[in-house]
């Protein structure tokens, strides 16, 4: 799949996404790099640290987030978008479900959108993704926790976003699917689409996995958010078990190597048994 100028395999290895928050009030990391120098400065730490694209936000999407007009999204986000790709040889994704917010994004050199809301939210955001030729990624997501049979719904769901995703005319190779940890579930709900990813595969698009510092690990090891890193970590090795392309965290070093050992231990069991 190509995002950007980079050419990212679908299976076969875990590629990290790094988390830039241009939010005052995201739950881990709301206002720490609002301005322009600071977020130029950690965009360029997470490179070095090996991230292979950069997410960049303007709303938080904690639980109970304020919805913000676009206005205010585009002024958060866009100009980082184009300091970024003015500064760095990195693809940027944009985190966003409003299609006013995409289309400022795109025009800003966006190389990947990224909707919580799976199309959803706004019918036009497919429209928009179609037209631009860019690649999507489209995460699971409900506005309650109520469910009859968890996986199957979840699946169908996410066969509702890809018909979408169809009917509005983005192939089906620009996309990835998210499964939505922390969005539209319970904790046990949480924890059981981690525990089930493979099961995904039936849907045919690659995987993105996004815990970091999630509520579903402060709640398992009873922690803050500061004090999550053990926690993701378990989450990004069970992604490259269950053959995720991507995960998504706040803290990209410590996750590269965590994906590296991973890996050198699947590839060896792999090279034992040819």
């Amino acid at each position: 799949m190509l995002i950007g100028k980079k050419e990212f395999q679908t299976s076969g290895h875990t590629y990290v996404m790094g988390i830039l928050n241009m939010t005052p009030d995201s739950f881990s990391d709301g206002g720490k790099w609002n301005d322009t120098d600071r977020a130029l400065r950690h965009v360029e730490e997470m490179i070095e640290a090996g991230a292979d694209i950069i997410d960049i936000g303007g709303e938080s999407t904690r639980p109970g987030y304020t919805v913000l007009p676009e206005e205010e999204e585009i002024r958060r986000a866009v100009p980082i978008i184009e300091a970024v790709k003015a500064a760095f040889d990195i693809p940027v994704s944009l985190d966003t479900y409003k299609p006013g917010v995409a289309l400022a994004g795109i025009a800003a050199g966006a190389d990947l959108m990224n909707d919580i809301w799976g199309l959803k939210y706004d019918s036009r955001m497919g429209e928009i993704i179609a037209e631009s030729g860019l690649p999507c990624c489209l995460m699971h997501n409900r506005r309650e926790a109520d469910y009859k049979t968890f996986l199957p719904e979840v699946i169908s769901d996410l066969q509702e976003t890809l018909h979408l995703a169809k009917k509005a005319g983005i192939p089906e190779e620009k996309i990835i699917l998210d499964p939505g940890v922390g969005f539209g579930k319970t904790y046990e709900q949480n924890l059981e689409v981690i525990r089930r990813l493979e099961e995904l595969k039936q849907l045919h698009c690659p995987l993105l996995l996004g815990c970091s510092r999630k509520s579903v690990i402060g709640l398992t090891l009873d922690l803050p958010v500061e004090q999550r890193l053990e926690g993701t970590l378990t989450t990004t090795v069970m992604a490259v078990l269950s053959g995720c392309m991507f995960v998504r965290v706040h803290d990209v070093r410590e996750n590269v190597r965590a994906i590296k050992m991973a890996e050198a231990i699947i590839h060896m069991q792999e090279d034992r048994m040819n």
